[in-house]
């Protein structure tokens, strides 16, 4: 059967750091498998992708705020590329004055770059998708927010070729939980932003997010539109074919970013301290491991609660050891925040953990979208008081001294509907029924 071609509109793609471009990269690998060869239209990336994909690169000339940065040198302000590609301002050299000008311009031009801050992108990406368009098959459009543009380039080139879009959203538009400008300019923003909004996906052909509570969002600002839930997922390629030896301790661990305390450990660290004070499980029988970057915050809590030799802070580590370390620890420790609008939002790290097979604890929020797919997968337990995380810890702990380990009890059948193989097979499904109707 020959294979279909879709034109896939995105910012973000490997290598281009965050946790974004994980899912365009799980479409570009497992669409061919359902008859849809992705093609990746995207900015210049910070390295090579994989030669697996077709890529097709254009030139950009960077960020807007970028840019404007690069121009207060003469008040001693310097900037760099990192190694993974990302714009960094050299922080040794700044003075008080061009600290608060640096947040300034910052806070600035996410509110009055309009639409966002990779609005140069446009013209090139639409130029590269014309002859792309002009000179090859396509059956389908597909484009990934954010940043908008990515929407505004598909919705140019739906116009000019008729062909099917669906429009993506890994985040939402003007319905973000989060969404917030400087000081006054917000609701002026806000409706220009929503205009937008709904002028661009008057064209989409179906609307894409990845949890129903997002869905909902989208029905109610768009109303004549088919909206889908397609969540996000692992990589199946990553679960390990054979069962890592777990450690022998009670190990839980943590790996990523705490967001500036946004995700905090220490109602854990309150609860493991006084189930040790009391005696209901021994110190040296437990360890609990951070690996990142931003943790420090935490060594005062880990001091007063006395959990120096139960708590390691250590730094960030390749992906690939990173990966092994999870399927090696008895539990794997997942925080949620506690903002209510975090309910509809599963974070990037939950997929992440599936693959580890390992059981998950989670807790810090309400519940939401995580509990149901951890009670839905058996893969792990949500605390949302204290005392449920007292009584998940001595339940867990009482079987680790019973068994020598924490019994993982997912059901790989439902865990599995959350790879990105299931992932795009569903985008594919779709990008059939709109093609037959093109047709």
């Amino acid at each position: 059967m020959e294979q279909k071609r879709v034109l896939v509109v995105s910012f973000f793609f490997p290598p281009r750091p965050g946790v974004a471009s994980l899912r365009l990269r799980g479409l570009a690998k497992y669409l061919p498998e359902f008859g849809w060869e992705p093609v990746i239209l995207t900015a210049k990336l910070p390295g090579q992708p994989d030669p697996r994909f077709n890529v097709v690169e254009t030139p950009y000339p960077g960020d807007v705020g970028e840019l404007l940065l690069r121009n207060l040198r003469w008040l001693g302000i310097r900037g760099y590329r990192d190694k993974a590609g990302v714009f960094r301002v050299d922080e040794p050299i700044r003075t008080p004055l061009s600290r608060t000008l640096v947040d300034t311009v910052k806070r600035a031009t996410r509110t009055f770059i309009f639409p966002d801050n990779q609005k140069a992108w446009y013209p090139y990406a639409v130029a590269a998708g014309r002859s792309l368009l002009a000179h090859e098959k396509f059956h389908a459009i597909i484009s990934s927010f954010g940043p908008p543009t990515s929407h505004l380039i598909a919705r140019t080139l739906k116009v000019e070729s008729g062909l099917p879009w669906i429009a993506d959203f890994r985040d939402l538009w003007t319905q973000d939980p989060y969404y917030g400008y400087y000081y006054f300019a917000s609701p002026l923003r806000k409706f220009f932003d929503r205009r937008l909004e709904r002028k661009t996906l008057e064209e989409a052909d179906a609307l894409i997010t990845v949890s129903e509570p997002y869905a909902e969002k989208l029905r109610f600002l768009h109303k004549e539109k088919a909206v889908e839930v397609i969540t996000n997922g692992f990589d199946p390629e990553e679960v390990a074919l054979e069962s890592e030896p777990l450690t022998t301790d009670m190990s839980f661990l943590y790996s990523g970013s705490l967001y500036g305390g946004m995700r905090d450990p220490t109602p854990f660290f309150y609860v493991l301290s006084e189930l040790i004070s009391e005696g209901h499980i021994y110190a040296s029988d437990v360890t609990v491991t951070f690996y990142g970057s931003d943790h420090g915050w935490l060594i005062p809590h880990i001091r007063k609660l006395k959990l120096q030799d139960v708590v390691r802070l250590l730094p960030s580590v390749p992906r690939a050891e990173v990966l092994a370390k999870q399927r090696q620890a008895q539990v794997l420790l997942l925080l949620d925040w506690k903002d209510p609008r975090e309910e509809g939002i599963y974070t990037g790290k939950l997929f992440e953990y599936l693959a580890a097979k390992r059981p998950i604890l989670a807790f810090g929020g309400k519940g939401g979208v995580i509990a149901k797919l951890l009670q839905e997968t058996g893969a792990g337990r949500y605390a949302r008081s204290p005392q449920e995380l007292r009584s998940i810890l001595l339940e867990w702990y009482s079987e680790y001294k019973r068994e020598g380990k924490v019994v993982y009890r997912g059901k790989w059948e439902v865990v599995e509907e959350y790879s990105h193989r299931k992932m795009a097979r569903r985008f594919s499904q779709l990008l059939d029924a709109l093609n037959e109707r093109h047709s």
